[in-house]
């Protein structure tokens, strides 16, 4: 079996390449290495991957559907797992017309070649954030109204949109994956715990936008690599969108008491306004994912802080 991963050197692409290839699959990643954070914390994620001979690296962006169909759609793929994009709700709003290239563009560059390649199984990472500002909580996938307050948010619900069209058009089964605040090993230098952590270790001051009362739905990266496996062996219908959450939402300040008691370090705060394009709670209903993936998050958000702390210790790169 052979996977196609684009993202493959980012934290959660490269989590799982490290499951597909312990698996036993073929794995051919897509990555940038965009220096939208430091390209040396990808090249740490992927060290163990480079020389496996069951593991090729194209460096190519997405937007270059001449590069990609030359280079990757030599090879018939078994899946594509989609999770390259510009990352980020806030700088969306700085760079909007980036964010539309870089994650409608590229994700129709990918659906293209799926139908070139001939393959008919398309994970795609969608967000949590194409909910916006839906107070009817727990979100769940049969709210077709979506309010997205950001351009980031915008562009996944734009690619699940096209997965659609690919879907009814020629046949390929694209199952949308909407992430809910994923943390834990690798994760992205700009997301709040790792970036709280660090700014922590550093005995510098960390950003607390508001009174601390927003709320996620942390989900701990091994909860997602299971999701996204399950979804890659997904077969009952051609197209679906399905949460894959935690179902346990954690405040600000409870997010920050956490990590105080695992670095066992008193935050230094700096208390500033709420944020543009951020939205006061994400939480996941699950039904559908439990129904058609048999999924069933397994780490508790303490837990999940405690195996982020100890790995960062042992493995800090990037400030």
């Amino acid at each position: 079996m052979h996977a196609l991963v684009t993202g493959g050197a980012g934290f959660i692409g490269s989590s799982l390449v490290d499951r597909l290839l312990a698996e036993g699959w073929l794995v051919t990643v897509i990555d940038n290495f965009d220096p939208y954070y430091d390209p040396e914390i990808k090249e740490a994620n992927i060290k163990e991957h480079i020389n496996n001979p069951d593991y090729r690296l194209y460096r190519l962006d997405i937007c270059n559907y001449h590069e990609l169909l030359q280079k990757a759609g030599l090879t018939a793929y078994d899946v594509i797992i989609h999770l390259a994009a510009r990352a980020g709700v806030r700088p969306s709003i700085e760079d909007p017309l980036t964010y539309q290239q870089v994650n409608v563009q590229g994700t129709q560059n990918l659906l293209e070649l799926a139908k070139e390649t001939g393959c008919k199984q398309f994970v795609f990472a969608s967000s949590s954030s194409v909910y916006g500002v839906n107070p009817n909580v727990p979100w769940k996938e049969t709210d077709h109204v979506l309010l997205p307050i950001s351009p980031y948010a915008s562009t996944k619900v734009s690619g699940e949109l096209l997965g659609h069209v690919y879907s009814h058009l020629y046949g390929i089964r694209f199952i949308g994956l909407r992430f809910f605040t994923v943390y834990g090993p690798r994760q992205r230098p700009d997301l709040a715990i790792s970036k709280f952590a660090k700014l922590m270790l550093a005995g510098e001051a960390i950003p607390f936008y508001g009174n601390g009362d927003t709320y996620r739905d942390y989900t701990f990266i091994s909860d997602i690599i299971d999701g996204i496996i399950a979804a890659i062996n997904y077969r009952a219908t051609n197209f679906e969108v399905i949460n894959l959450g935690n179902n346990q939402t954690i405040s600000l300040q409870e997010m920050v008491t956490a990590l105080e008691a695992e670095l066992k370090i008193k935050a230094k705060l700096s208390y500033l306004p709420p944020q543009l394009g951020d939205v006061p709670k994400t939480w996941a209903d699950l039904n559908k994912a439990a129904r058609l993936l048999n999924y069933h998050p397994k780490i508790k958000f303490d837990e999940g802080i405690k195996r982020y702390v100890d790995w960062l210790k042992k493995n800090r790169i990037g400030g």
